[in-house]
């Protein structure tokens, strides 16, 4: 017969008389440590909107979708296809605006209930109305770049607090507004339109 050895018996009789080595999730809530990688959340007050999160994704699980008529941007994240990579955290301009918290008990019933998402004011070219940018991210180069912000018209008006939505084309009837030589310097407009604008002035149409 083949008796066990001595240190086989010690840790037997240790695990008697010692406290379990996992949880008692899910009869009760389990804290995790501070370097606990759990779902990315959006901080609204951090977040600038600039779509930098849903470039880097690598399982495309965050959607930048912006709506013309309402001015808005909304950036959506699915839990229930993130790969909690930190990906989004590690690449945010603003290094707080998503961040991965503590929560893991992500299970449910509903794929709705694992969606989450933060919206933001959009900035438009109130000559050609495409998107510019977030009105967030706009005030956040323009603090970023100190006076160096000068050198561009439209950062110009975010830095005194006079940047605006255009109300002129919320109305698809409304005329463009012209965009052509001097005047259109001093407009909201994209790189294109501004380029045009800028050239028209030095050399004419």
């Amino acid at each position: 017969m083949r008796y066990p050895k001595l240190r086989e018996l010690k840790e037997a009789v240790r695990s008697l008389f010692s406290r379990p080595y996992t949880t008692k999730f899910p009869k009760e809530a389990h804290i995790p440590v501070s370097a606990f990688k759990g779902a990315p959340e959006f901080h609204k007050d951090d977040c600038v909107g600039c779509g930098a999160c849903a470039e880097v994704c690598p399982a495309a699980t965050i959607y930048v979708k912006d709506d013309l008529k309402t001015r808005m941007r909304n950036i959506t994240l699915r839990l229930d296809s993130c790969l909690f990579c930190g990906n989004c955290q590690a690449n945010c301009i603003t290094q707080k605006g998503i961040m991965l918290g503590n929560k893991y008990d992500l299970a449910t019933y509903k794929r709705e209930e694992s969606i989450t998402s933060v919206d933001k004011e959009i900035i438009v070219c109130e000559h050609c109305e495409c998107v510019i940018g977030a009105k967030g991210h706009i005030r956040f180069l323009v603090k970023k770049l100190g006076v160096l912000a000068y050198g561009n018209p439209t950062l110009i008006l975010a830095s005194q607090d006079t940047l605006r939505l255009s109300e002129t084309n919320l109305d698809s009837k409304a005329p463009a507004v012209d965009a052509s030589g001097r005047p259109g310097m001093f407009k909201i407009l994209c790189p294109r339109c501004r380029r045009e604008s800028m050239l028209t002035d030095e050399y004419g149409k």
